[in-house]
């Protein structure tokens, strides 16, 4: 079972590395594994507990890892086994601990599994991947990929069918075979036992397939393979035999998902995971649930589905917190202003999120204040599910490319996967060759070198986020209240423990307004802990909290009251 020992993630914050974008230690032209160990200093500065590490197994690339040729090997084009044991060692030398990303559902075509099983029904891999004989002479479901088009692909030699819930270079695991499961089990303890110090488990709340592989007459299949009828099953089965023997951190990437689940898949008795990450937030600007549109967000959604999520893991289940990942674009352009209040509005993104139960993660550049590049040409895109959509899209539905590339600039995974802004030299210090994805055009003045020299940068104001979560209970034990849900410019929440009660009010928009905090909260005998202009920003500040008050664009308060003094 887990135990307290292992829960030093309920007060930590994780950093997200994306290796092939964060730091070339020559001139490839993409990010590895020993630019990381030379940026670890950057790291431990920051603050952070642990780097949680996206895949650097072998693979051939076609979804930037995600694709995993063989899980026992490192991907050359980040270095050797050498490299990881060195990145292992040091990272711990400096208490930062590391989480490896594992893919499980599905494998690469070019595992070689998966090579033994196509065009071969009785290899003995054939029953590790879900195969179907067509119907009627075309696929065996209307299921489609999340990538677009339909998720079956044709083994032409024998005449049937492989499901890929993703690319159709990434086959999926038949997770009803027990040898499928013999063989995570053994991929994992490989790792825990050369140290890693945790999993992050890629959309693993589709592990299970409902068996009778039907066709979807209401939607694209997902009912049939989300949060599946056996998932509780095979991950407590894995829990136990791998992760609660090592003492292993896990968190687990859930795929449209629902509270109710994840309840049970982090549930306090650590018989599945410790945390688990949704994305319900991150669809407040899918304009009528659609991805591949261009829209404002819907602000009073955004504070509903976390007011959902806070109270219904309180007590129950635990939550990473996240803005961006390696999937979404960039948190400042995406919600924020991400020219004339770049700095201000990343900072107040920052605290309107961390201020949260849960545990954050970090994603490279956030700290910083990264951007969306703006691309205004779709031959600058890299990214298979972004070019896919393209495709369809303009030639197969009349989309204009004009319009295409807005939803791209607002939507596409390579918003994120622009190499790290280092310092203002050639291709923002990230290689010393052409990066493999343009570099966003603002890196002269919007670089980790400057941020880290500036006293009141993002960088700085995310080290004081990061060390509050460690000094102030309340954050890791307090529940939560929405005290503005329908207020359309502020986002107001109260976080409250036996000891404290923090006030976190977040103006989203670049007007000043009017706040004024319910009585029954008696926040003149508090303190400002943190703000993000200047003449709040330091904890020290002589300025007290009023009921009423006037907050500037972007502007965010934190005000704690400790109740035990």
């Amino acid at each position: 079972m887990m135990t307290e020992q292992y829960e030093w993630w309920r007060t930590a914050t994780i950093y997200q590395i994306y290796p092939k974008s964060f730091c070339d230690s020559g001139a490839k032209g993409t990010g590895d594994i020993n630019g990381i160990i030379s940026k670890l200093d950057y790291i431990k500065t920051l603050g952070v507990d642990a780097i949680w590490l996206t895949p650097v197994y072998e693979s051939p690339m076609v979804d930037n890892g995600y694709d995993i040729a063989d899980y026992y090997r490192i991907n050359p084009d980040f270095g050797t086994m050498a490299n990881f044991n060195e990145l292992l060692s040091q990272a711990h030398q400096r208490g930062i601990r590391i989480i490896m990303d594992i893919v499980v559902n599905h494998t690469s075509t070019e595992h070689a599994w998966f090579k033994s099983a196509l065009g071969d029904k009785t290899s003995p891999y054939r029953d590790y991947y879900i195969w179907r004989d067509p119907v009627e002479g075309a696929e065996p479901t209307n299921w489609q990929s999340k990538f677009g088009g339909n998720a079956w692909a044709l083994d032409e030699q024998t005449g049937q069918y492989y499901l890929h819930l993703f690319a159709k270079e990434q086959a999926d695991l038949n997770w009803e075979n027990p040898k499928v499961r013999q063989e995570v089990k053994d991929v994992i303890s490989f790792w825990a036992e050369k140290g890693v110090d945790g999993f992050r488990l890629d959309v693993i709340n589709l592990i299970s397939k409902q068996q009778d592989f039907v066709n979807d007459d209401i939607g694209d299949g997902r009912r049939f393979y989300t949060d599946g009828p056996r998932v509780h099953e095979y991950l407590q089965e894995i829990s136990k035999a791998v992760f609660q023997k090592y003492g292993s951190v896990t968190v687990g990437e859930m795929s449209s998902t629902t509270l109710e689940h994840c309840q049970q898949y982090s549930a306090r008795n650590g018989k599945e995971l410790s945390m688990v990450f949704n994305f319900h937030h991150l669809k407040a600007d899918y304009q009528n649930g659609e991805k591949w549109t261009k829209a404002p967000f819907d602000f009073l959604q955004l504070k509903s589905i976390f007011n959902h999520w806070q109270q219904g893991l309180h007590a129950n289940g635990w939550g990473a917190l996240f803005w961006c990942n390696h999937d979404q674009p960039r948190v400042v352009s995406r919600l924020g202003n991400d020219e004339e209040y770049r700095e201000l509005s990343a900072k107040m993104l920052a605290t309107s999120i961390h201020m949260m139960q849960g545990t954050p993660y970090v994603y490279q550049g956030e700290e910083i204040g990264m951007t969306n590049p703006k691309y205004a040409s779709i031959d600058q895109y890299r990214d298979v599910e972004s070019t896919n959509m393209y495709n369809i899209m303009v030639n197969e539905q009349g989309v204009s490319e004009a319009d295409m590339l807005a939803i791209l600039a607002q939507k596409s995974r390579d918003n994120s996967r622009t190499p790290m802004q280092w310092d203002a030299s050639a291709h923002a210090g990230f290689t010393q060759g052409t990066p493999w994805l343009e570099v966003a055009s603002n890196y002269p003045h919007l670089n980790a070198e400057q941020a880290v020299a500036e006293s009141d940068s993002v960088f700085h104001y995310y080290r004081k986020l990061i060390a509050l979560r460690k000094e102030l209970d309340v954050i890791t034990t307090g529940d939560y209240t929405d005290l503005m849900p329908e207020h359309a410019q502020l986002f107001c929440y109260k976080r409250q423990s036996a000891s404290q009660t923090l006030v976190c009010i977040n103006n989203y928009y670049g007007e000043s307004v009017e706040c004024e905090i319910p009585p029954e909260i008696k926040v003149a005998e508090g303190t400002y802990i943190l703000g993000n202009y200047t003449d709040l920003a330091e904890a020290e500040c002589a300025q007290k909290p009023e009921q009423k008050l006037v907050l500037r664009p972007y502007e965010c308060r934190v005000v704690c009251i400790d109740h035990s003094k």
